[in-house]
């Protein structure tokens, strides 16, 4: 039985492909060396507010290394039923949104997104309960955190900073 920490087998997302809002073929293998903060997003959930908070931690802790990461979902409630010409142009337009948006994607069922079925083995590990539930990632692609959707981005930052300090 592993006792450290780094004994521990961690899910990696570092190897799955993903596509932009724009369409783009991506990996997340991209962003190695930085730390990560993924995050489903839905344009009519009562968390949507919270692109606010997502955007203030990417312009905090963009330089320093922090890449939040939105993946449009549908899944709770019919809350992201839009385009992603849509979903972008409202990002934008309603809350300056400048982080990097994805293509919607499943997060549950047997269509989700490989990254979902990544991410969701994390401890606590299990489906997404609802919009803006949010993983941390670290800079070698090893999901560390998993947080509800009544994590306000701001209670993220002291986590994030001692992250990018690693």
């Amino acid at each position: 039985m592993p006792t450290e920490l780094s004994e521990l087998i961690m899910p990696n997302i570092s190897n799955i492909a993903v596509k932009t809002i724009t369409g783009e073929d991506k990996m997340l293998s991209d962003y190695a060396g930085n730390v990560l903060l993924c995050v489903n997003v839905a344009s009519y959930c009562g968390y949507t507010g919270q692109y606010s908070g997502l955007e203030a931690l990417n312009k905090e802790y963009g330089a320093k290394g922090l890449k939040v990461l939105g993946f449009p979902c549908n899944d709770f409630g019919a809350q992201e039923p839009d385009s992603n010409e849509k979903i972008a142009t409202f990002c934008e337009t309603s809350y300056g949104v400048t982080f990097d948006m994805f293509d919607k994607v499943k997060v549950l069922g047997a269509s989700k997104h490989p990254l979902y079925a990544e991410l969701t083995t994390t401890t606590p590990a299990g489906d997404v309960k609802w919009n803006f539930e949010k993983f941390l990632v670290n800079k070698k692609g090893e999901v560390i955190g998993r947080y509800p959707s009544s994590a306000t981005p701001a209670s993220l930052a002291q986590t994030i900073e001692a992250e990018l300090a690693k």
